[in-house]
């Protein structure tokens, strides 16, 4: 993957395929802002993949829209899993970056990413996602649960980490030869309406259990801000997504088991979920009533995901039980 001169300088650096998953019209600004995003670039790609998921129309738009980049079309299941594996399939390059289809990314996202690979044992490298609100944020929604909204969550510390981020990552290529692609069973689907997510959990998970001593590292430089449309500011939709949440993770330990699949979740709940409650209640006790409503945000938001996995582990047992026809 690197190479080095007869004169025994450093390693050049990885190059990158930046792959884009697009699915609608109605992100066609979003799109080609974040498309625009990466040929800015301080460090530019080797290319640019935006794979289109089974929208023939969109697919000539855009081709026809950006002829510089590689528009193609998902060879694989609707969903972002299989636009993502289609990404992985016909990239070309060292490393594979992923970028929401509705992000942009800074100047040196690149550049910071890929300092990131310079120790052998790191297999992929994640940044910061910070929300662009339509409206502003919304008093009451705990910065713990920014992942609601797709980005980076209070208590998520630089260096090692289990999983990276789905809409801000990247992975050296052998990974996808040892471990396999994102599972299209887990994650969102343009025929689910319900906010899913977590393939990419798994997927990291799979890899750490494939590949035994490497690692995946979260670079704060590497910087991206993702819409957080007005639909996304409602607490509605917070409660359903963290169920979301809870239905995603009982398909990630039905995968990767419960050990692997909970570690993590159960660490943040009784330090930083238990923190932000407790601050919460102190700074509401002295007069700050949207503290109090963070509080209650944190206690609703982590009932739905439980409830979410209780549901979803209750249904992995339904379908595993069943018989199989001869």
């Amino acid at each position: 993957m690197r190479t080095d001169t007869d004169q025994g300088t450093e390693a050049s650096p990885p190059t990158v395929s930046v792959v884009i998953c697009a699915y609608t019209e109605q992100r066609w600004d979003d799109v080609l802002a974040a498309v625009r995003s990466v040929q800015a670039q301080s460090l530019p790609p080797l290319e640019v993949l935006l794979v289109v998921d089974h929208n023939p129309a969109l697919l000539a738009r855009l081709a026809d829209e950006l002829p510089e980049v590689r528009v193609v079309a998902n060879q694989e299941q609707r969903g972002l899993s299989g636009g993502k594996n289609t990404g992985v399939a016909l990239s070309k390059g060292d490393v594979v970056a992923f970028l929401d289809d509705d992000a942009v990314a800074e100047p040196d996202w690149l550049r910071a990413m890929v300092a990131g690979y310079a120790r052998p044992e790191v297999v992929g490298v994640g940044g910061t996602t910070l929300p662009l609100w339509e409206t502003g944020r919304p008093a009451w929604f705990p910065p713990e649960f920014d992942w609601v909204v797709g980005c980076t969550f209070v208590g998520r510390e630089p260096g090692p980490v289990r999983n990276l981020l789905g809409g801000n990552a990247s992975f050296r290529r052998e990974v996808f030869d040892v471990a396999g692609g994102f599972p299209t069973d887990i994650g969102r689907t343009a025929t689910v309406s319900r906010p899913l997510g977590c393939e990419e959990t798994e997927f990291c998970i799979r890899v750490a259990q494939n590949m035994p001593g490497t690692v995946f590292l979260y670079e704060p430089g590497a910087v991206i801000w993702h819409r957080a449309p007005a639909a996304r500011e409602r607490f509605s939709y917070f409660r359903s997504r963290c169920y979301a949440e809870g239905l995603s993770k009982a398909l990630v330990t039905r995968s990767v088991g419960s050990a692997d699949g909970l570690a993590t979740e159960r660490t943040y709940t009784a330090v930083t979920l238990r923190r932000g409650v407790l601050h919460g209640l102190r700074d509401g006790i002295r007069g700050d009533r949207a503290a109090l409503a963070r509080s209650g945000a944190i206690v609703t938001g982590l009932g739905a995901a439980a409830w979410g996995y209780a549901v979803g582990r209750v249904r992995s047992r339904r379908t595993s039980a069943s018989p199989v026809a001869a």
